[in-house]
Protein backbone atom coordinates (compact mmCIF):
# COMPACT_ATOMS: atom_id res chain seq x y z
CA UNK A 1 0.00 0.00 0.00
CA UNK A 2 1.57 3.24 -1.14
CA UNK A 3 1.78 6.03 0.97
CA UNK A 4 -1.60 8.02 0.07
CA UNK A 5 -3.28 4.89 0.35
CA UNK A 6 -2.16 4.30 3.97
CA UNK A 7 -3.22 7.59 4.66
CA UNK A 8 -6.35 7.69 3.35
CA UNK A 9 -6.42 4.01 5.50
CA UNK A 10 -5.71 5.32 8.75
CA UNK A 11 -8.17 8.25 8.54
CA UNK A 12 -11.00 6.23 8.14
CA UNK A 13 -9.73 3.56 10.90
CA UNK A 14 -9.33 6.71 12.71
CA UNK A 15 -13.11 7.68 11.56
CA UNK A 16 -14.50 4.37 12.19
CA UNK A 17 -12.77 4.43 16.20
CA UNK A 18 -14.18 8.09 16.71
CA UNK A 19 -17.91 6.57 15.37
CA UNK A 20 -17.63 3.68 17.38
CA UNK A 21 -17.05 5.43 20.59
CA UNK A 22 -19.26 8.55 20.36
CA UNK A 23 -22.87 6.83 19.88
CA UNK A 24 -24.40 9.45 22.41
CA UNK A 25 -23.35 12.22 19.88
CA UNK A 26 -24.30 10.53 16.79
CA UNK A 27 -27.50 9.75 18.15
CA UNK A 28 -28.42 13.28 19.39
CA UNK A 29 -26.96 14.21 15.87
CA UNK A 30 -29.88 12.06 14.13
CA UNK A 31 -32.44 13.47 16.54
CA UNK A 32 -31.88 17.38 16.10
CA UNK A 33 -32.05 16.70 12.14
CA UNK A 34 -35.69 15.96 12.62
CA UNK A 35 -36.12 19.93 13.38
CA UNK A 36 -32.77 21.41 12.29
CA UNK A 37 -31.68 21.13 8.56
CA UNK A 38 -28.12 18.44 9.33
CA UNK A 39 -28.87 18.69 13.14
CA UNK A 40 -27.35 22.07 13.02
CA UNK A 41 -27.80 25.77 13.36
CA UNK A 42 -24.37 27.17 13.47
CA UNK A 43 -22.29 25.73 10.78
CA UNK A 44 -18.82 26.36 11.88
CA UNK A 45 -19.22 23.34 14.37
CA UNK A 46 -20.22 21.05 12.10
CA UNK A 47 -17.88 18.28 10.24
CA UNK A 48 -17.86 14.85 9.45
CA UNK A 49 -19.56 12.37 10.04
CA UNK A 50 -20.84 14.26 12.99
CA UNK A 51 -19.98 16.57 15.59
CA UNK A 52 -19.44 15.97 19.61
CA UNK A 53 -22.77 16.47 21.88
CA UNK A 54 -20.95 18.47 24.47
CA UNK A 55 -22.93 18.16 28.15
CA UNK A 56 -20.78 20.18 30.40
CA UNK A 57 -17.63 22.22 31.08
CA UNK A 58 -16.08 23.07 34.30
CA UNK A 59 -12.71 25.36 34.10
CA UNK A 60 -11.14 24.20 30.57
CA UNK A 61 -12.38 21.07 31.06
CA UNK A 62 -15.27 19.37 28.77
CA UNK A 63 -17.57 16.63 28.95
CA UNK A 64 -19.20 15.14 25.94
CA UNK A 65 -22.58 13.24 25.74
CA UNK A 66 -20.86 9.76 25.98
CA UNK A 67 -18.54 10.73 28.92
CA UNK A 68 -15.44 11.74 27.35
CA UNK A 69 -13.52 14.20 29.29
CA UNK A 70 -11.76 16.59 26.80
CA UNK A 71 -8.55 19.48 27.46
CA UNK A 72 -10.76 22.25 25.84
CA UNK A 73 -8.19 24.19 23.56
CA UNK A 74 -10.62 25.95 21.30
CA UNK A 75 -12.36 28.08 23.94
CA UNK A 76 -15.65 28.67 21.83
CA UNK A 77 -14.51 30.24 18.77
CA UNK A 78 -11.89 32.66 21.59
CA UNK A 79 -15.19 33.39 23.16
CA UNK A 80 -14.67 31.05 25.77
CA UNK A 81 -11.58 33.23 27.28
CA UNK A 82 -13.09 33.14 30.85
CA UNK A 83 -13.23 29.29 30.67
CA UNK A 84 -16.67 27.55 31.67
CA UNK A 85 -18.87 29.15 34.02
CA UNK A 86 -16.33 31.32 36.09
CA UNK A 87 -17.74 32.14 39.46
CA UNK A 88 -17.67 35.89 38.87
CA UNK A 89 -19.47 35.87 36.41
CA UNK A 90 -21.57 33.68 37.23
CA UNK A 91 -22.29 35.57 40.65
CA UNK A 92 -22.60 38.67 38.30
CA UNK A 93 -25.50 37.22 36.04
CA UNK A 94 -27.74 35.58 39.14
CA UNK A 95 -27.42 38.85 40.86
CA UNK A 96 -28.78 40.72 37.81
CA UNK A 97 -31.43 38.18 37.44
CA UNK A 98 -32.51 39.21 40.76
CA UNK A 99 -33.07 42.39 39.81
CA UNK A 100 -34.90 41.56 36.41
CA UNK A 101 -34.05 40.29 33.26
CA UNK A 102 -36.09 42.86 30.25
CA UNK A 103 -36.36 45.71 31.97
CA UNK A 104 -37.70 47.50 28.50
CA UNK A 105 -35.49 51.00 29.37
CA UNK A 106 -31.92 52.24 29.76
CA UNK A 107 -30.03 50.47 32.55
CA UNK A 108 -26.89 51.36 34.55
CA UNK A 109 -24.30 48.45 33.72
CA UNK A 110 -24.64 49.58 29.86
CA UNK A 111 -22.92 53.09 30.59
CA UNK A 112 -20.37 51.07 32.87
CA UNK A 113 -19.29 48.50 30.46
CA UNK A 114 -18.81 50.71 27.30
CA UNK A 115 -16.30 52.85 29.61
CA UNK A 116 -14.78 50.42 30.69
CA UNK A 117 -14.11 48.89 26.92
CA UNK A 118 -13.44 52.78 25.97
CA UNK A 119 -11.04 52.40 29.15
CA UNK A 120 -8.71 49.88 27.20
CA UNK A 121 -9.48 50.94 23.64
CA UNK A 122 -7.91 53.66 22.99
CA UNK A 123 -9.76 54.64 19.83
CA UNK A 124 -13.18 54.14 20.88
CA UNK A 125 -14.42 57.78 21.49
CA UNK A 126 -18.02 56.70 21.14
CA UNK A 127 -19.15 53.01 20.71
CA UNK A 128 -22.69 50.94 20.63
CA UNK A 129 -23.51 47.74 21.69
CA UNK A 130 -24.42 45.06 19.60
CA UNK A 131 -25.33 41.34 19.94
CA UNK A 132 -22.66 39.41 17.57
CA UNK A 133 -19.28 40.70 15.73
CA UNK A 134 -21.43 40.10 12.55
CA UNK A 135 -23.69 42.74 13.79
CA UNK A 136 -21.18 44.93 14.66
CA UNK A 137 -19.34 44.75 11.29
CA UNK A 138 -22.81 45.32 9.57
CA UNK A 139 -23.06 48.24 11.85
CA UNK A 140 -19.78 50.02 11.46
CA UNK A 141 -20.24 49.20 7.36
CA UNK A 142 -23.49 51.26 7.38
CA UNK A 143 -22.08 53.71 9.51
CA UNK A 144 -18.60 54.28 6.99
CA UNK A 145 -21.11 54.27 4.20
CA UNK A 146 -23.34 56.93 5.39
CA UNK A 147 -20.49 59.22 7.09
CA UNK A 148 -18.57 58.83 3.26
CA UNK A 149 -21.18 58.88 1.06
CA UNK A 150 -19.82 56.01 -0.90
CA UNK A 151 -20.68 52.32 -1.65
CA UNK A 152 -17.54 50.39 -2.03
CA UNK A 153 -15.62 48.20 0.80
CA UNK A 154 -12.36 47.00 0.29
CA UNK A 155 -11.75 43.63 2.18
CA UNK A 156 -9.50 40.97 1.63
CA UNK A 157 -9.58 37.24 0.58
CA UNK A 158 -9.78 34.61 3.54
CA UNK A 159 -11.45 37.30 5.72
CA UNK A 160 -14.08 36.77 8.16
CA UNK A 161 -16.05 39.39 9.23
CA UNK A 162 -19.43 37.63 10.08
CA UNK A 163 -21.78 34.77 8.79
CA UNK A 164 -23.04 37.12 6.09
CA UNK A 165 -19.49 39.03 5.60
CA UNK A 166 -17.21 35.89 4.67
CA UNK A 167 -14.61 36.05 1.80
CA UNK A 168 -12.47 32.51 1.88
CA UNK A 169 -12.25 31.57 -1.34
CA UNK A 170 -14.11 34.40 -2.56
CA UNK A 171 -17.53 36.31 -1.41
CA UNK A 172 -19.99 33.72 -0.07
CA UNK A 173 -23.30 33.85 -1.60
CA UNK A 174 -25.11 34.80 1.53
CA UNK A 175 -23.32 37.67 1.62
CA UNK A 176 -24.79 41.54 2.33
CA UNK A 177 -24.64 43.00 -1.37
CA UNK A 178 -22.39 45.90 -0.65
CA UNK A 179 -19.89 46.26 -3.60
CA UNK A 180 -16.74 44.52 -2.52
CA UNK A 181 -13.39 44.76 -3.76
CA UNK A 182 -11.43 42.23 -2.79
CA UNK A 183 -7.49 42.47 -2.55
CA UNK A 184 -4.94 40.25 -1.17
CA UNK A 185 -3.83 39.88 2.52
CA UNK A 186 -0.28 41.42 3.31
CA UNK A 187 0.50 42.63 -0.09
CA UNK A 188 -0.61 46.49 -0.14
CA UNK A 189 0.55 46.65 -3.75
CA UNK A 190 -2.76 44.72 -4.53
CA UNK A 191 -4.41 47.41 -2.56
CA UNK A 192 -2.71 50.06 -4.17
CA UNK A 193 -3.91 48.87 -7.32
CA UNK A 194 -7.72 48.29 -6.56
CA UNK A 195 -7.65 51.73 -4.76
CA UNK A 196 -6.21 53.36 -7.77
CA UNK A 197 -9.01 51.96 -9.75
CA UNK A 198 -12.23 52.69 -7.34
CA UNK A 199 -10.66 54.82 -4.47
CA UNK A 200 -13.07 57.33 -5.03
CA UNK A 201 -16.08 55.35 -4.43
CA UNK A 202 -14.59 53.38 -1.26
CA UNK A 203 -16.24 53.74 1.86
CA UNK A 204 -14.00 51.81 4.34
CA UNK A 205 -10.89 49.51 4.01
CA UNK A 206 -12.64 46.75 6.24
CA UNK A 207 -9.20 44.66 7.73
CA UNK A 208 -8.84 41.50 11.14
CA UNK A 209 -5.19 42.81 11.96
CA UNK A 210 -4.70 38.64 11.81
CA UNK A 211 -6.84 36.48 9.54
CA UNK A 212 -9.17 34.63 12.15
CA UNK A 213 -11.19 32.04 10.13
CA UNK A 214 -8.88 32.66 7.31
CA UNK A 215 -6.25 30.61 9.13
CA UNK A 216 -4.26 32.50 11.82
CA UNK A 217 -2.12 34.83 9.87
CA UNK A 218 -1.11 37.49 11.09
CA UNK A 219 -1.19 40.98 9.59
CA UNK A 220 2.51 42.42 9.23
CA UNK A 221 2.82 45.58 11.17
CA UNK A 222 3.76 47.48 7.57
CA UNK A 223 0.76 46.15 5.84
CA UNK A 224 -1.59 47.39 8.38
CA UNK A 225 0.25 50.62 8.71
CA UNK A 226 0.18 51.23 5.20
CA UNK A 227 -3.58 50.46 5.16
CA UNK A 228 -3.98 53.47 7.61
CA UNK A 229 -1.78 55.90 4.92
CA UNK A 230 -3.68 54.16 2.35
CA UNK A 231 -7.40 55.26 3.69
CA UNK A 232 -6.04 58.58 4.46
CA UNK A 233 -5.11 59.06 1.02
CA UNK A 234 -8.19 57.90 -0.58
CA UNK A 235 -10.93 59.59 1.87
CA UNK A 236 -12.37 55.86 3.64
CA UNK A 237 -12.68 54.84 6.85
CA UNK A 238 -10.06 52.17 8.17
CA UNK A 239 -12.18 49.47 10.31
CA UNK A 240 -9.97 47.19 12.46
CA UNK A 241 -12.20 43.80 12.82
CA UNK A 242 -10.92 43.00 16.52
CA UNK A 243 -13.60 40.80 17.06
CA UNK A 244 -10.66 38.31 17.77
CA UNK A 245 -7.52 39.52 17.96
CA UNK A 246 -9.09 41.93 20.64
CA UNK A 247 -8.02 39.37 23.36
CA UNK A 248 -4.12 39.79 22.25
CA UNK A 249 -3.33 42.64 25.13
CA UNK A 250 -5.70 44.56 27.01
CA UNK A 251 -6.11 47.36 24.42
CA UNK A 252 -6.13 44.92 21.37
CA UNK A 253 -3.59 44.24 18.32
CA UNK A 254 -3.98 48.02 17.64
CA UNK A 255 -2.62 49.06 21.17
CA UNK A 256 0.39 46.54 20.14
CA UNK A 257 0.83 48.22 16.86
CA UNK A 258 0.45 51.89 17.68
CA UNK A 259 -2.01 52.05 14.98
CA UNK A 260 -5.38 54.28 15.45
CA UNK A 261 -8.31 53.19 13.19
CA UNK A 262 -11.34 55.28 12.48
CA UNK A 263 -13.74 52.21 13.43
CA UNK A 264 -13.41 49.25 15.74
CA UNK A 265 -15.29 46.21 15.91
CA UNK A 266 -15.64 44.07 19.06
CA UNK A 267 -17.39 40.81 19.98
CA UNK A 268 -16.90 37.65 21.44
CA UNK A 269 -15.52 37.35 25.60
CA UNK A 270 -16.08 41.22 26.15
CA UNK A 271 -19.54 40.15 27.04
CA UNK A 272 -18.29 37.53 29.90
CA UNK A 273 -19.16 34.57 27.33
CA UNK A 274 -22.56 35.50 26.54
CA UNK A 275 -23.65 37.16 23.40
CA UNK A 276 -22.38 40.64 22.87
CA UNK A 277 -20.78 42.94 19.85
CA UNK A 278 -19.84 46.68 19.77
CA UNK A 279 -18.80 49.26 17.16
CA UNK A 280 -17.16 51.97 17.58
CA UNK A 281 -14.77 55.00 16.81
CA UNK A 282 -14.23 58.43 15.93
CA UNK A 283 -16.75 60.62 17.75
CA UNK A 284 -17.82 62.73 14.34
CA UNK A 285 -19.00 59.37 12.82
CA UNK A 286 -20.41 57.86 16.04
CA UNK A 287 -22.38 60.66 16.62
CA UNK A 288 -24.84 60.36 13.96
CA UNK A 289 -26.03 57.43 16.02
CA UNK A 290 -27.15 59.91 18.77
CA UNK A 291 -31.08 59.78 18.72
CA UNK A 292 -30.88 63.51 20.33
CA UNK A 293 -30.32 64.65 16.20
CA UNK A 294 -32.99 64.64 13.97
CA UNK A 295 -31.30 63.34 11.07
CA UNK A 296 -30.03 60.23 14.13
CA UNK A 297 -29.13 56.85 11.84
CA UNK A 298 -31.13 54.42 13.46
CA UNK A 299 -30.02 51.58 15.44
CA UNK A 300 -32.92 48.87 17.00
CA UNK A 301 -31.91 45.34 18.58
CA UNK A 302 -33.91 43.85 21.73
CA UNK A 303 -30.51 42.53 23.50
CA UNK A 304 -28.47 45.11 22.68
CA UNK A 305 -28.30 46.37 26.17
CA UNK A 306 -29.65 42.52 27.28
CA UNK A 307 -29.11 43.20 31.53
CA UNK A 308 -27.09 39.39 31.35
CA UNK A 309 -24.69 40.55 28.73
CA UNK A 310 -23.81 44.22 30.71
CA UNK A 311 -23.46 42.59 33.81
CA UNK A 312 -21.70 39.55 32.66
CA UNK A 313 -18.95 41.64 30.63
CA UNK A 314 -18.98 44.37 33.14
CA UNK A 315 -17.53 41.91 35.60
CA UNK A 316 -15.18 39.97 33.50
CA UNK A 317 -13.54 43.26 33.22
CA UNK A 318 -13.57 44.61 36.11
CA UNK A 319 -12.83 41.88 38.30
CA UNK A 320 -11.06 38.90 36.24
CA UNK A 321 -9.04 39.94 33.07
CA UNK A 322 -6.28 41.94 34.12
CA UNK A 323 -3.80 43.68 32.53
CA UNK A 324 -1.42 41.17 34.04
CA UNK A 325 -3.89 38.16 33.36
CA UNK A 326 -4.32 38.81 30.09
CA UNK A 327 -0.45 39.60 29.61
CA UNK A 328 0.49 35.75 31.04
CA UNK A 329 -2.49 34.43 29.08
CA UNK A 330 -0.83 35.65 25.62
CA UNK A 331 2.58 34.51 26.93
CA UNK A 332 1.33 30.98 27.63
CA UNK A 333 -0.16 31.15 24.01
CA UNK A 334 3.07 31.83 22.35
CA UNK A 335 5.14 29.30 24.46
CA UNK A 336 2.90 26.91 23.56
CA UNK A 337 2.69 27.70 19.73
CA UNK A 338 6.56 27.48 19.71
CA UNK A 339 6.49 24.06 21.83
CA UNK A 340 3.90 22.77 19.28
CA UNK A 341 6.03 23.69 16.44
CA UNK A 342 9.19 22.12 17.43
CA UNK A 343 7.30 18.53 18.25
CA UNK A 344 6.77 18.94 14.36
CA UNK A 345 10.45 19.85 13.33
CA UNK A 346 11.73 17.45 15.72
CA UNK A 347 9.81 14.67 13.88
CA UNK A 348 10.93 16.13 10.54
CA UNK A 349 6.88 17.00 10.10
CA UNK A 350 5.66 19.92 7.72
CA UNK A 351 3.19 21.49 9.66
CA UNK A 352 2.75 24.48 11.71
CA UNK A 353 0.59 26.48 14.16
CA UNK A 354 0.27 30.24 12.97
CA UNK A 355 -0.70 32.73 15.14
CA UNK A 356 -0.60 35.16 17.82
CA UNK A 357 -0.46 35.01 21.74
CA UNK A 358 -3.40 32.74 23.06
CA UNK A 359 -5.03 32.35 19.05
CA UNK A 360 -3.11 29.45 16.82
CA UNK A 361 -4.37 27.30 13.43
CA UNK A 362 -2.82 24.36 12.26
CA UNK A 363 -1.60 24.05 8.83
CA UNK A 364 -0.31 21.23 6.60
CA UNK A 365 2.98 22.60 5.58
CA UNK A 366 6.24 24.15 6.88
CA UNK A 367 7.00 26.81 4.38
CA UNK A 368 6.16 30.52 5.56
CA UNK A 369 2.90 31.68 5.48
CA UNK A 370 1.73 35.54 4.53
CA UNK A 371 -1.64 35.00 3.11
CA UNK A 372 -4.31 32.18 2.30
CA UNK A 373 -2.94 32.02 -1.22
CA UNK A 374 0.07 30.40 0.77
CA UNK A 375 -2.11 27.24 2.04
CA UNK A 376 -4.35 26.32 -1.44
CA UNK A 377 -3.81 22.91 -1.92
CA UNK A 378 -2.42 21.44 0.71
CA UNK A 379 -3.60 18.04 1.72
CA UNK A 380 -6.14 18.84 4.77
CA UNK A 381 -5.84 14.81 5.41
CA UNK A 382 -2.88 14.71 7.65
CA UNK A 383 -4.45 17.78 9.59
CA UNK A 384 -7.86 15.32 9.69
CA UNK A 385 -6.13 12.25 11.33
CA UNK A 386 -4.10 14.58 13.55
CA UNK A 387 -7.36 16.07 14.72
CA UNK A 388 -9.28 12.93 15.54
CA UNK A 389 -5.96 11.23 17.34
CA UNK A 390 -6.11 14.16 19.27
CA UNK A 391 -9.85 13.74 20.74
CA UNK A 392 -9.34 9.69 20.97
CA UNK A 393 -6.60 10.97 23.82
CA UNK A 394 -8.61 13.90 24.96
CA UNK A 395 -7.66 17.38 23.05
CA UNK A 396 -10.27 19.25 22.37
CA UNK A 397 -9.77 21.71 19.30
CA UNK A 398 -11.30 22.50 15.80
CA UNK A 399 -11.77 20.92 13.00
CA UNK A 400 -9.91 23.23 11.17
CA UNK A 401 -6.80 23.50 13.68
CA UNK A 402 -8.55 26.59 15.41
CA UNK A 403 -6.73 26.90 19.32
CA UNK A 404 -8.03 29.54 21.13
CA UNK A 405 -6.80 29.48 25.17
CA UNK A 406 -8.97 30.31 28.30
CA UNK A 407 -7.63 31.67 31.26
CA UNK A 408 -8.02 28.82 33.34
CA UNK A 409 -5.76 26.67 30.57
CA UNK A 410 -2.26 26.69 32.74
CA UNK A 411 1.43 26.10 32.22
CA UNK A 412 -0.01 21.73 33.13
CA UNK A 413 -2.42 22.10 30.58
CA UNK A 414 0.07 23.48 28.17
CA UNK A 415 2.48 20.69 29.08
CA UNK A 416 -0.33 18.02 28.43
CA UNK A 417 -1.26 19.25 25.48
CA UNK A 418 2.53 18.77 23.74
CA UNK A 419 2.78 15.67 25.52
CA UNK A 420 0.05 14.84 23.49
CA UNK A 421 0.93 16.09 20.38
CA UNK A 422 4.20 14.65 20.68
CA UNK A 423 3.07 11.19 21.27
CA UNK A 424 0.37 11.28 18.03
CA UNK A 425 2.82 12.64 15.98
CA UNK A 426 5.56 10.07 16.50
CA UNK A 427 2.74 7.51 16.56
CA UNK A 428 1.49 8.66 12.87
CA UNK A 429 5.06 10.19 11.33
CA UNK A 430 5.54 8.02 8.19
CA UNK A 431 1.89 9.58 6.95
CA UNK A 432 2.47 13.00 7.69
CA UNK A 433 4.01 15.23 4.83
CA UNK A 434 7.85 15.74 5.25
CA UNK A 435 9.58 19.23 6.32
CA UNK A 436 11.44 20.62 3.13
Amino acid sequence: MNPPDRLDAALADAIAGYRARNPGSERQLAEAAEVLPGGNTRSVLFHAPFPLTMARGEGCRLWDADGHRYLDALGEFTAGLYGHSHPVIRQAIVAALQDGLNLSSHTVREAALAREIRARFASLQLLRFTNSGTEANLLALAAATVHTGRRKVLVFDGAYHGGVLSFGGGASPVNVPHEFVVACYNDLDSVRARVQRDGAQIAAILVEPMLGAGGCIPGEPAFLHGLRAIADECGALLIFDEVMTSRLSSGGRQAQLGLTPDLTTLGKYLGGGLSFGAFGGRADVMARFDPRRADALAHAGTFNNNVLTMAAGLAGLTEVLTPHAIEALNRRGERLRTRLNDVFVRHGAALQFTGLGSVMTLHATNRPIASPDHVAGTDPRAKELLFFDLLERGIFLARRGLIALSLPFGDAEVDEFVATLDAVVAARRELLPVAD
